[in-house]
């Protein structure tokens, strides 16, 4: 209830920027300008607001002249690092098919930079983190590196908050080693990482414990079924009649 709370309303979020997401004026093209700043403060503060976010790209699809592909390719990187949450669908799903904008400045960056977007998406969404960094860390992927997610505070500890939240909730113990390729960190820097979770590192075994939490406990469950001898005669009278 808490998370789902927070994603409703952020608490960095400001009354103006409270008026403009829930009110009528979120449909007023004049408040985009607002609304990217406040992105922007998102990007540069590590804080998230979906909801915000996602009224830009409502903006852009009512007012296509409005469209700012920089903009969009910010907005879906701050929604990777919700995943699990359906945040980056949400925004997907508010994508329309476009011809490339021939108004820009420069060259369209969207249609080369939306498919690696993506990529990193469904590399998430499967929990292949390792591939996942591999990926990031590619030549490939070198123009969102370092236009995009170097702007972007915390980007990678966000990532790696992602892949804390499926460990824990499926293992119990980890080997350090496949623990860090999950969250591209070693030595010292994983020790740190793994203290900051409450996490306990055995360094003569190598193993990482996982302290006990509804999901990664296995219990097993005794299910009782009471059934009344008026409800078997039923059955057995029914059964019966039809051979």
């Amino acid at each position: 209830m808490a998370a789902t709370a927070a994603w409703l309303a952020p608490p960095s979020r400001t009354e103006l920027i409270e008026n403009l997401v829930s009110g009528v004026d979120r449909y007023n093209p004049s408040n985009v300008g607002i609304l990217e700043d406040y992105l922007y403060h998102q990007i540069r503060s590590e804080e998230y607001d979906c909801l915000a976010n996602l009224a830009i790209l409502k903006l852009y699809q009512f007012n296509p002249d409005l469209f700012n592909p920089d903009v969009v390719i910010n907005i879906l990187l701050k929604a990777l690092t919700a995943e699990p949450f359906p945040d980056f669908n949400l925004c997907i799903s508010l994508l329309d098919d476009r011809p490339p904008n021939s108004t820009l400045d420069e060259p369209d960056p969207l249609p080369t930079l939306l498919p690696l977007v993506m990529n990193l998406y469904n590399l998430l969404h499967q929990c292949r983190f390792s591939a996942f960094w591999v990926l990031y860390r590619s030549d490939e992927l070198e123009v969102i590196r370092e236009n995009y997610t170097v702007e972007c505070a915390g980007f990678e500890d966000a990532i790696r908050e992602v892949a804390a939240r499926s460990v824990k909730v499926t293992f119990t113990r980890i080997s350090s080693e496949r623990l860090g390729t999950y969250v591209d960190l070693s030595g010292p820097e994983l020790e740190a990482w793994v203290a900051k979770q409450r996490w306990s590192f055995d360094s003569s075994t190598g193993v990482v414990s996982i302290p006990p939490n509804p999901d990664n406990q296995i219990e097993s469950v005794v299910i009782q079924e009471h059934i009344n001898l008026p409800q078997l005669s039923k059955v057995i009278s029914h059964t019966v009649q039809v051979r």
